[in-house]
This record gives C-alpha cells, sequence and structure tokens, in this order.
C-alpha cells in the first residue's frame, strides 16, 4: 500500500507493510523519484503466516517441546540471577524482590563435647586437634513458627511466664515415634476438592511424572531404564501383580552379572517371554527393541528372574526379622573393665557399684535410655542420681518424677546436696529455673501438653516407681507421659522386679523409635528370712527364696497343740497369751480399748475379734507386747508392723500404753526434733490432739504412719524413723512406696487387705515390696520379714504362694479422658488414634502389624490374580446372589435340625422311597434325592443312604463323604446290609431295609458308598448322610428298588430312580416340591423354630427360582466363588485390623466425641471451641461438670468461701465422710452441681457410655467436706473445723491443698472467657485457704530449724 501528499505522508512518499512473525504493521519511506512497474505494487517480502498452521502433530510437538523437555532459560538461569531474584516490570513500575523459598532442611556439622571425642579416638591433645565433626540434615524453622502454631522444638520461645508451667495455647512439641506425615489428613480442609494428582500426595503417595491427561511423561531414573513386562507361565504362582513389572538399570544389571559369571548360564526358573516392550529414545527405539528381542532377550530374562528373585528373598528374610526394641543391657567385658569403658564419671561413688548399676552407667554415658528393674533398697536411686550428674556436665535438665508428692519433697532433700535441685508440685514450686527438677508425674503431664519451653532443655527423664502403672487411677498418666515425650529426651525407668520388664520396655522403644536397654538384678543386697509368729514363737518359712514347709508344719503343729489343751477360767494376760474367737475372759471386760468400728479390720481375725469381749482385743495387745519383746531380745528392731487400715494402725499402737523402748538421750533427741519440726505450727494448731498424741507416742519409741496424719507429722515420723529413734513403726503400705526408710524386720499384721472393692489376699509383688524394706544395707546380713497368725496357721499353698510366686506383671490401664482427647484434638500434628495405637493396651496388636500388612500385601495379589468373572452358559452369572442365598440357608440349618430331625413325627416319615432335599458335600447347594435306606428304632443309627442329583465333578472325594457323616459306613459296609425277601415284606414295608442285626437275608450290598455316576448326561451319587445334610422333608414318594440299587448295583435302577426324581423338578419348575408342614406333618410346636424353619423354606424357594440352581457347572461355579469370598474376607479381615477401627477404644472414642460435641465442646469438624478450651483447663476434677458450671454462672451467686467449698465436692475422695450442715445458699449451689451431673451422666449414656447417671454423680461429687471447706475459708481454726467431720486431718489438709490448685485452674478458665468477677473471686478464695497448718512448709523442702 503506497501514500502520496494527499493523504498521511502529504508530498513525502512512503508504504505499508508486515514485519516478523507478529504482523506488526511498518512504515516506510520510499525514494523520491521511482518508476512504476507492474510489480512494484508488491511488497518486496511476503512473509510466512504469524502462527504455523495447526495440525494434531504440531501440537503434540509443540507441548512435548515446552512441558516435557528439559531446556534452559539462558536469559533467567544466568548465573548471576540463579538463586537471587526473578525480576518483573509490570506498567514500567518495578517489582517488589521476591526471595527464594526457605529450604525444608540444611546440612549442619554436629558438635560433640571433648569428652566424647576421646572416647571414639584418642586421649592425646592430637585427637581434639584431629577432630573431624560429622553431619546432619537439620529441619529449618520457619520464622513465623511460634509455640501457638508449630510443635518443632526449634519453634521460637514463648512468654518467660509460661516458660515452665506452659499454657493451653501452645502446641505441645511432636512426640519422639511420631510420624508428621500421619496427620496430614487432619490439615486438609473439609470439603476442600483435589485433583487426582494431588489426592495422591495428600494420601501420602509420590509425585506423578505424567501430567493428566497424556499417556506418558518424562522418566527421571538416569540413565533410561528398560521396562520389561513379562508373562509368567500358568503353572508358577504369582507373589504380587506389582512383579509383572520390573524396572531396573541395565548398567547395574550387567555389571552385576559380569562379576558373577552368570552370562550363558541360562536359569533353570526362566520363563518364556511372550511379550516384551522396551522403552528407549524415540529415535532408536524400534530397532533396539528387534536387537533386544533378537539377541540379549534370553540372557536379560534370565538376569532379571535372577535379580528378582534375589530382592524377593531379601525382602522376605527382612520381613521375618522384626526389630527388637528392648535389649539386655551391658557388653562383654564391662564388669571387668568399667573403669576403661567409663574413664571419667560424671559422679564418683565412695562404694563399689552393683553390676546392674555399672550397666546401667555406661548406657546412660552413651545417651541411650534404660530400664533398671531391681528389688526395695537394691540401690535404683544411683541410677537417678547419675542422670542428675550427667544433665548438670552437659548444662542441659534432668526431671524426676514419682508418683506421690511425699516421694518428691524426701528426693528434694537427698538430691539437694549434691545438685541444683528444684521442685514443682501442685502447692510448691521452688527453684523451677534449676537444671535438676522433681515433680509429680501429673506436673509433667501437664507441661507436655502445654508446650512449656523448658521440655525442650531436658535431656533426661527419670521415672521413678515404674511399676505403678498398675494402678487403676492414675496409670494412664504413665503412659499419657512416655508416650507425649519429645525424641530428644531420654529416660531413666526403675521399678521393682517384675517378670514382663523386657515387654514393657520394647514398647516403650517401639513407640519413641528408639532402643530400651533392660538391667536387672533379682539379688537382694540384704538376704531376707521369713517367719510365722505364733503364741511367742518365730517359724522359718523361707530362707533364701527356699520354701520350707516343715516351718509351717511346726507352725500347725503347735497351734493344734494350744487348741486341744483346755484353757482355765478365767484369762491370762501374760505376753504370750491367746484368746480364741468366742472365748474373751471375764477378766478384760473393762479394759478401754474393747470397742472396735465395724468394717475396719482387714483380715478373717479381725472381723471375729469384733463378736469378742474387750478379751480378744487384750490378747492382740498382748501379742505386740510378747513379738516386741521377742525382736527386742534378738536384737530385730526397729520393726515396721505393715496394717492395712489407718484405723488399725492407730489402735495397735495406742494399745501399747505400757511398752518404753527409748533411752534418755533418744527422749532428749525426740524432744528437740519434735519441738523443732512442730515449731512452724501456730497458736491451737500445736496443741492439736493429733500432733499430741503422735508426739507421745514417739516418746516412747512408737510411730504411725498413714494418710490420715497431717503432712508435717508424716514428715516428722518418717525423719525420725530414719535416725533411728523410732523402734516401732505401725504404717499402711503408703510407707513402702519409695520412702528410704530400711529397717531390721517387717512384720504383716495380716495378709489380707481391702483394695476398695473387696478382701482378697495380698499379691506377690506387693508382699515383695513391703517386705523389701527389711534389712539395712551396711548394718545387716539378714532382714527379717514376720507374718503374725492370731487365730489360725495360714496354709501352706497359700504361703508359698504369697513368698515364692511371681510379681504382677505391668499391664496397661490406658483410658480415654475427655481431657486427653481435647488436648490432642486442638493441635494438627497429633491424633488421638495415634495416642491409642501407642498405648501399652495395644502393644501386641501393633507388634503385629507388619506381618499383617504382608499377609494384607499376599492377599491382594491372590485375589488380583483370580479369575473374577465366572462364565455362565445360561446367561448373566448370578451366583454370588445364590451363594449369599446358600449361606444365610446354611446358618439356619444348624440351628433347625437338632429340634427338627429328632422330632417324633420325622422318625415315622422317613422311610425308603421319601423325596427329600439334601446337601451333597462338600458344598451346601441343595438338591433333590430319594431316601434307599433308612434307620429303624431298634439300631439307633441316625444315617440314611440315599441318591441324590449330582450335578457337580464326579470326581469327590471320597474322605470328604466320610467327614460330613456322622458315623463312618466302613465297618457296616464290612459286614453288609441285607435285604428282606419281598414275599415277607408289608404293604408300608415293601421297599424297607434292615441291618443283619434284625433278622437274616440273602444279599449284601455291595455298592462302595459314596458311588457316583451319569445317566443322559445327569449325575448322580448314592451315598450315606446324617440329619445335619437333610435340608426339607418332601410330601412326594417315589418307588425305589434297594436289592438292585445296593446289591445288584443295577445300572438300570440307578437310571429308573434319577429319571423319577428329574421328572419331579420337571413338574415343579424353578422350585423344589412340596415339603412337609412343620405343625401339622412333623407335630413341632416350637414358635421360634417354626419361624426359623419358614425363613429358610422362604431362601430355599429362592434359591430354587435362580438360574444356577439347577446348572451343571454349580459345583465349580460355587467353589470358584466361595473360595473368592474367603479370599475377600480374609483381605477385609486384614483391612480392618490394619486400622484405627480395630482399636481396643475405638468405640469409646466415638461415643465420647459425641458427647463433646452434644456439649459444645468441638464442632462437626472436631474443631474445639471456646468450652473446649476451658475444658482443658480442668485437671484436678470432673472437666465436664467443671465447665457447665463456669458455663451456666453456678458460682455467680456465691463469694469467694462458698464458691471455693462447693469446689471441693471436685476434689474430695472419701466416700464415708459424714453429711455436712450447708447454708440455704450452698444448699441450692450443691442440688444445681448434682443436677449438671446427673444431666450429663444422662447425657453420655445416651450415647452408649456405661454410666448410671445416679451413681456417675455420686462418684464424681462428694460433698463431706464443703461445711469444712466454708469454714476454713471463712477463717475458723484448724481445731474447729476437725469437729465438723469425721474425716482425718490428713485427708482435710490434702483436699485444700488440691483446692488451690483447682483454683488456679478456674483462675486461667476465668481468663481464656473473659471473665474478670470470676477471675477475682479464685484469686480471693485461694488467698483465703492459703494459711496456717495447710499450707505449712515441708521439712523436706525448707529443712529443720536450727
Amino acid at each position: 500500500m503506497e501514500g502520496s501528499s494527499a493523504h498521511i505522508g502529504g508530498n513525502l512518499p512512503f508504504r505499508l507493510s508486515l514485519s516478523g512473525h507478529s504482523g506488526h504493521l511498518r512504515v516506510e519511506p520510499l525514494p523520491p523519484v521511482r518508476t512504476d512497474t507492474p510489480l512494484s505494487s508488491l511488497p518486496d517480502l511476503i512473509l510466512p503466516p504469524a502462527l504455523p498452521k495447526e495440525t494434531p502433530e504440531n501440537i503434540r510437538q509443540s507441548i512435548e517441546r515446552k512441558y516435557l523437555i528439559p531446556a534452559l532459560d539462558h536469559e533467567e538461569d544466568r548465573a548471576d540471577k540463579c538463586g537471587k531474584t526473578w525480576e518483573f516490570d509490570w506498567l514500567d513500575e518495578d517489582a517488589p524482590c521476591i526471595e527464594p523459598s526457605v529450604p525444608h532442611s540444611v546440612v549442619m556439622p554436629v558438635w560433640e563435647p571433648p569428652y566424647r571425642r576421646a572416647k571414639e579416638h584418642s586421649t592425646s591433645i592430637d585427637a581434639f586437634e584431629k577432630w573431624i565433626p560429622g553431619f546432619e540434615e537439620v529441619e529449618v524453622v520457619n520464622p513465623e513458627d511460634a509455640s501457638h502454631n508449630s510443635s518443632s522444638v526449634l519453634r521460637k520461645p514463648g512468654p518467660p511466664e509460661d516458660f515452665v508451667r506452659g499454657n493451653t495455647g501452645n502446641h505441645p512439641f511432636l512426640p519422639g515415634g511420631f510420624d508428621v506425615s500421619s496427620s496430614l489428613d487432619k490439615k486438609r480442609v473439609e470439603g476442600k476438592v483435589l485433583s487426582d494428582g494431588l489426592q495422591v500426595i495428600w494420601e501420602g503417595g509420590k509425585l506423578q511424572t505424567v501430567p493428566p491427561g497424556f499417556l506418558r511423561g518424562l522418566d527421571f531414573d538416569s540413565p533410561e531404564p528398560f521396562s520389561v513386562r513379562r508373562k509368567r507361565d500358568s503353572g508358577k504362582p504369582v507373589l504380587a501383580m506389582e512383579e509383572k513389572f520390573v524396572k531396573i538399570n541395565l548398567i547395574d544389571v550387567f555389571k552385576q552379572a559380569w562379576e558373577q559369571e552368570t552370562f550363558g548360564q541360562p536359569s533353570e526358573s526362566s520363563g518364556i517371554i511372550e511379550d516384551t516392550h522396551v522403552e528407549i529414545d524415540e529415535g532408536s527405539k524400534e530397532q533396539l527393541t528387534d536387537n533386544l528381542l533378537d539377541a540379549e532377550v534370553g540372557m536379560l530374562d534370565n538376569i532379571l528372574e535372577d535379580v528378582k528373585k534375589l530382592k524377593v528373598s531379601h525382602a522376605s528374610v527382612e520381613e521375618k526379622k522384626p526389630q527388637t526394641w528392648a535389649i539386655k543391657g551391658g557388653c562383654e567385658g564391662l564388669l571387668e573393665h568399667f573403669s576403661e569403658f567409663v574413664p571419667e564419671m560424671a559422679l564418683s561413688y565412695p562404694f563399689e557399684l552393683d553390676a546392674f548399676q555399672k550397666e546401667a552407667i555406661y548406657h546412660l554415658e552413651n545417651g541411650e535410655s534404660v530400664f533398671v528393674a531391681a528389688h526395695t533398697s537394691a540401690g535404683k536411686t544411683v541410677v537417678a542420681e547419675y542422670a542428675f550428674a550427667l544433665s548438670t556436665k552437659h548444662c542441659t535438665r534432668a526431671v524426676y518424677t514419682s508418683p506421690i508428692k511425699t516421694i518428691s519433697n524426701q528426693k528434694y532433700r537427698d538430691f539437694s546436696d549434691r545438685f541444683d535441685v528444684g521442685i514443682i508440685t501442685g502447692d510448691v514450686s521452688l527453684k523451677p529455673e534449676a537444671s535438676c527438677l522433681i515433680m509429680t508425674t501429673e506436673i509433667l503431664r501437664s507441661m507436655l501438653y502445654k508446650g512449656a519451653d523448658i521440655i525442650r532443655d531436658i535431656e533426661w527423664v527419670v521415672f521413678d516407681e515404674v511399676h505403678y502403672v498398675n494402678d487403676v487411677e492414675r496409670g494412664v498418666v504413665w503412659e499419657e507421659v512416655i508416650i507425649m515425650l519429645p525424641d530428644h529426651v531420654n529416660m531413666v525407668l526403675l521399678s521393682a522386679t517384675v517378670p514382663n520388664a523386657y515387654e514393657f520396655a520394647d514398647w516403650i522403644g517401639r513407640t519413641k523409635q528408639k532402643k530400651i536397654f533392660v538391667t536387672r538384678t533379682s539379688q537382694r543386697p540384704v538376704p531376707l528370712e521369713h517367719c510365722l509368729y505364733y503364741s511367742g514363737e518365730l517359724y522359718k518359712i523361707c530362707e533364701n527364696k527356699l520354701f520350707l514347709a516343715q516351718g509351717v508344719k511346726a507352725a500347725k503343729d503347735a497351734f493344734n497343740a494350744k487348741k486341744s489343751t483346755p484353757r482355765a477360767g478365767g484369762s491370762s494376760g501374760q505376753a504370750g497369751s491367746f484368746t480364741a474367737p468366742g472365748r474373751g475372759a471375764a477378766g478384760h471386760g473393762g479394759h478401754k480399748n474393747s470397742k472396735g468400728a465395724p468394717g475396719q479390720r482387714s483380715s478373717a481375725s479381725m472381723v471375729m475379734a469384733q463378736k469378742n469381749s474387750s478379751g480378744g482385743w487384750r490378747s492382740e495387745a498382748s501379742q505386740w507386747y510378747s513379738l516386741i519383746k521377742n525382736l527386742s531380745g534378738k536384737g530385730f528392731l526397729p520393726v515396721v508392723v505393715f496394717c492395712f487400715s489407718k484405723n488399725r494402725c492407730d489402735k495397735s499402737a495406742d494399745s501399747l500404753t505400757a511398752i518404753d523402748l527409748t533411752s534418755t538421750s533418744e527422749k532428749n533427741e525426740i524432744r528437740v526434733f519434735c519441738n523443732k519440726g512442730f515449731s512452724r505450727l501456730r497458736g491451737s494448731d500445736r496443741q492439736l490432739p493429733q500432733v499430741v498424741r503422735v508426739e507421745e507416742l514417739l516418746r516412747r519409741g512408737i510411730g504411725v504412719h498413714h494418710a490420715g496424719l497431717l503432712p508435717i507429722v508424716k514428715e516428722v515420723v518418717e525423719m525420725l524413723f530414719c535416725r533411728g529413734v523410732i523402734k516401732v513403726l505401725f504404717s499402711t503400705e503408703t510407707f513402702a512406696m519409695g520412702v528410704n526408710a530400711p529397717a531390721r524386720t517387717v512384720a504383716f499384721h495380716s495378709f489380707r487387705k481391702h483394695d476398695g472393692k473387696t478382701f482378697r489376699q495380698l499379691l506377690p509383688g506387693e508382699y515383695t515390696q513391703m517386705a523389701g524394706r527389711a534389712g539395712r544395707r551396711g548394718l545387716d546380713k539378714v532382714g527379717t520379714v514376720i507374718i503374725m497368725c492370731w487365730d489360725e496357721i495360714p496354709e501352706e499353698a497359700d504361703l508359698m504362694r504369697l513368698l515364692t510366686g511371681e510379681p504382677t506383671n505391668l499391664e496397661s490401664q490406658f483410658r480415654l479422658t475427655y481431657n486427653m482427647i481435647l488436648n490432642l484434638l486442638r493441635v494438627e500434628d497429633l491424633k488421638v488414634e495415634d495416642m491409642l495405637k501407642r498405648s501399652f493396651a495395644e502393644f501386641h496388636a501393633q507388634r503385629a502389624l507388619p506381618e499383617q500388612q504382608q499377609q494384607l500385601k499376599e492377599g491382594e495379589g491372590e485375589l488380583l490374580q483370580m479369575n473374577t468373572t465366572i462364565n455362565c452358559i445360561l446367561g448373566d452369572p448370578t451366583i454370588e446372589e445364590y451363594f449369599e442365598l446358600a449361606v444365610e440357608a446354611e446358618g439356619l440349618g444348624e440351628e433347625l435340625h437338632e429340634a427338627v430331625m429328632q422330632s417324633k413325627g420325622v422318625q415315622s416319615l422317613l422311610v425308603p422311597g421319601r423325596v427329600v432335599v439334601v446337601y451333597t458335600p462338600p458344598l451346601p447347594v441343595p438338591t433333590l434325592g430319594v431316601i434307599l435306606r433308612a434307620s429303624t428304632p431298634s439300631s439307633g443309627s441316625k444315617n440314611w443312604i440315599i441318591l441324590a442329583v449330582n450335578r457337580g465333578s464326579n470326581a469327590f472325594d471320597s474322605s470328604i463323604s466320610k467327614a460330613t457323616s456322622g458315623d463312618s459306613l466302613s465297618e457296616s459296609i464290612t459286614d453288609g446290609y441285607y435285604i428282606s425277601r419281598k414275599s415277607n415284606r408289608g404293604l408300608e414295608d415293601e421297599y424297607s431295609v434292615s441291618s443283619r442285626a434284625s433278622r437274616k437275608s440273602a444279599g449284601v450290598v455291595k455298592v462302595s458308598l459314596p458311588h457316583y455316576g451319569t445317566t443322559g448326561g445327569i449325575g448322580y451319587v448314592a451315598m450315606e448322610i446324617d440329619n445335619k445334610a437333610i435340608v426339607s422333608i418332601c410330601k412326594s414318594k417315589i418307588p425305589v428298588d434297594t436289592v438292585r440299587l445296593l446289591e445288584d448295583v443295577s445300572s438300570a435302577a440307578y437310571s429308573l430312580t434319577v429319571q423319577q426324581l428329574l421328572q419331579l423338578e420337571k413338574q415343579y419348575p424353578n422350585q423344589d416340591p412340596p415339603v412337609l408342614d412343620l405343625v401339622k406333618d412333623l407335630k413341632l410346636n416350637d414358635i421360634t423354630i417354626i419361624e426359623k424353619y419358614y425363613k429358610r423354606q422362604r431362601l430355599l424357594e429362592r434359591m430354587a427360582m435362580n438360574q444356577c440352581h439347577r446348572c451343571t457347572l454349580l459345583h465349580e461355579h460355587y467353589n470358584q466363588f466361595k473360595k473368592q469370598s474367603a479370599l475377600k474376607e480374609r483381605v477385609r479381615r486384614l483391612k480392618y485390623e490394619l486400622s484405627d477401627a480395630a482399636l481396643q477404644q475405638m468405640p469409646d472414642f466415638q461415643q465420647r466425641i459425641e458427647v463433646l460435641q452434644e456439649v459444645g465442646c468441638i464442632n462437626s469438624e472436631l474443631a474445639v471451641q471456646l468450652k473446649g478450651r476451658v475444658a482443658c483447663e480442668i485437671n484436678s476434677g470432673d472437666e465436664l461438670i467443671a465447665t457447665e458450671c463456669l458455663f451456666e454462672n453456678q458460682l455467680v451467686d456465691l463469694d469467694a468461701a462458698e464458691a471455693v467449698a462447693l469446689l471441693s465436692a471436685l476434689v474430695f475422695q472419701q466416700k464415708d465422710a459424714s453429711e455436712p450442715t450447708l447454708s440455704t445458699r450452698l444448699r441450692a449451689a450443691k442440688d444445681r452441681m448434682t443436677a449438671t451431673a446427673i444431666r450429663l451422666g444422662s447425657l453420655q449414656a445416651e450415647h452408649g457410655l456405661n454410666i448410671i447417671p445416679q451413681d456417675y454423680a455420686h462418684d464424681t461429687l462428694k460433698f463431706g467436706l464443703v461445711e469444712v471447706v466454708y469454714e476454713w475459708a471463712k477463717g475458723t481454726p484448724f481445731a474447729e473445723i476437725c469437729e465438723l467431720t469425721n474425716v482425718p486431718e490428713g485427708s482435710i489438709v490434702r483436699t485444700i491443698v488440691r483446692l488451690d490448685e483447682t483454683c488456679r485452674e478456674f483462675k486461667n478458665a476465668a481468663r481464656i472467657i473473659g471473665d474478670s468477677t470470676l477471675y477475682q473471686k479464685m484469686s480471693d478464695a485461694s488467698e483465703a485457704i492459703k494459711r496456717d497448718i495447710v499450707f505449712a512448709a515441708s521439712l523436706y523442702v525448707t529443712g529443720v530449724p536450727s
């Protein structure tokens, strides 16, 4: 196109043209003078089209070039730009710099302390200079990760005030052994639709290499592998379907083959390759494929077969060797050369360590977890001390946990001399910044759930008294803590001797994915001898674990001799006297201690003593006098007497009014110590009856120790006993739980106890725990254990079980709580199912998972190989429906056979010629048959010989027929069956058959049963059946010639009889012939049996209408489908066992989830709501009741004293407290809280939990101390509040101390919901109860004043 001066360019000539592939319009000036030619109007350059013509081939090549062929963009991938920024310019504006994404992990050097480098290399100075660090992959933390959104130990720390206790808003640190990917499905947004590729990634699959919609994609293997498709021989089993496609790098394969010199050696197991496909580059694919097929295919097939065999065998070996996590501690030569294995000990000891202590210390030095099982007083504390020393040396922290606060206080005093120790309990927090912390297990659990930052500094956690995991109420806490500990924390587990120590350690190791080294010893530092004490004499019954039966016999002889000796009138108050039950002497009737409270005695002797007069009580006191005198004369004091009730301890000690076991100097020491210990008691607290009474007993060398004592009184008793000035101590079994106070002798008042439900004998483990207090290491050569015999001698079997029996196994007491569920639901990285899987209760099931996974893999492979398509000659196969009907009918038949076949009417109807529907083994497929021989009443046989249509295979195993028959027919066939002569047969008995025992016959049955044959293309079988094979009895009868059938074996007779049966089938198409009526014909009147019978008949009618019923291939197809169904059921069962639904407590979890949704703690998507966050704060009482009371504002109209009094119902535990006297407002508040508890109990019962609402309210809420706490909060002295109830002083103090923790939890809950009034009320209540004797500081913590 050209322009002139009249147009755009004026006088300037120009032309317009298109330039480039994009077709831009271009203006070009023309020369001023030119000569027009015919071609001048054409453009100088004819450009190609802007875009090439689109064809399917061009499109495919373009997409492959753009998306599938890797190439470098030289502009964007320049060296100066790689890994830095990508600059974009939009609308002439500078785009912000985009930094590359942060890598998920980096490789960093691993620093090792110098003392560990010296171990690995050399102790010379050059070793430190030449030390080369190792490297490890370290997770890179997002700067935005913090305690509220991350479970990583590398996250940013939270506020300083939450450093020790944590916060419910924090995420707990990821527990050791947990897989983060297992919780991906929890992070996924509900309702989010993902593509197929993303779906695979969400489910943990590999990244996709083929784009959606494409047939192939890039293969990132290098070099390009061959993919060989090989078809197997039909006779060879296939392990799994994925083995049909074997991908192997050819370079590695040929290298291996060359090294093994296998070229030219064909494998015996090589098969024929029917189809081979090789994938390589496009250019030479076909040529290389042909070459491979022609020249190398045989050799390659052999190589691939050998490699695959090696792979499969290696995998099977690995699967057969499950990893063991519990390992026996120590190593070869450790005990002889301990100083070489541990040259620089973190803590030295002035004595020689025992073998188990050396083994444990060696593993602690290697940074490994240990499980130490040893007897009481064997020295397990040495291992705990060494863990503290290592944490001090490594500048980390260690935590010591104990089951009860008393042990925590005592360990604080014991460890304070050597280490920087702090203590954290419910009411005390002293030096929480210390490197060594002592706390109860519940405190550590709370810190773990609340993500306290101090957890990341902990290197060791010491679990003392691990056998406490058997406790029904609190054992779950140990399992929770062990599961929740992060991976960097090592464990030291101290336990009494238990039989399944390796099993428990294996569970811990499998849960934490780290090895646990078990060190144990059955040796006692001081051996024990066990004796019976009766009538002033000791009878030795066990020594060095050897039971002495002669000692028991001697005690029984003494008992029988004394029992047979007539007693003089009056009573004998002398030492060693014995009064049998019911024979109280009149001379003792006025003793002041004759009264005994019912239900307080824990043995049969004590129950009988209640019926006695005071003479029996006086007799017990005389027994104690006799025992103490005996032990004192032999030098066996001090003695700890274990009684199994608080009341028994007090009465036994108070009965010793005329004994004084202390010297003058000891009395002075006791007086001074008591004055100093009780000096912190103010005013009337110093003159409390309990304090005065115990102090008077202590001055005479007698002590008591039980839960009813005030904490400060118990501590004074323990310290004085450790000083050796208390000679006789009456105690409950709590004294044996961790309190380090050994004695010379231990005595048992009885070996029966009340466990809260019923009286029972002591378990061997309980006896061993308490008896272990006998014998002081370094002071005594032998410890003595005495069992008191009052009114009888224990049986020898009971004593042998007690003394030599195995201790109780460690067993799981794991149970779900609402607090646990809510704490786990609020964190995305954790699932409740993961906690359930890792509990000790699921240990055995989880340990079997690898084997079950392998079985599932094999089962799925077999299932895929089965020919699932059944080709039916009658059309679409209906064998599945037929199979289901047959199985259901067979199940009903098993219940009906006995009732129907044993009825009187049936026996008379089962005669020769009667048509029946029977099962032909081995399949429960009914078919028509006729009875050839009926049983007679005289023979007693329950079998029948029948001829039935057989549409199955004739190659039927006769052994199956014999197995399915009631009685074997082999003997009968040998003896023969005899046919009656026709002239002697009656009309009804024309075709009857009788055995030889009835009468003689001229013919013997010559046919061998089962007898198979065919006639007209239809098979038949003559066989013997029992009651179970008869499905139904038809009304029809046909004539049968039993002589020709059973004796002559006539084919014509068989053909005739079978044709009659087939004629019946044609007469009733798609159904069986009419059957006899159950009521009219069979004379049955049981409604249940009749209903089941008619139900089965309906099933049989549906089976008869099915096209498979009379198919010639029925047996074959039925067998095939039965095998498939069995395999499918096996695969389904394995999948179920591998799923979360198989967990024992999964139903309970689902029910509790529904309850939490109903009350509003979580929503339908299992997200924790505000009410759920509040419930997470409640640990000291029932979280549901406490949360409902808060949200129902039940504390609004109460003042601080009334509120804390009402809350005491959540923490008080004693059942038999007296009824309190309450004010009007407190009574109304009590009724409201009780109604709330009953409503919540009903709600839980509605959702399937095994809860009775009234019992739930009664067991959860105990209002026995409401009045006491109310008066205490108002300022009433302790002596006065003790008069308001029958609850012991120690229980009152313990309840009020726990209430302080409850007030703190309610304060946190008030802060969450934003209730400032409730927050202030709880603060005032906490201040009101924290005073005087209740919160007197522990002597172990503060020390005895000087």
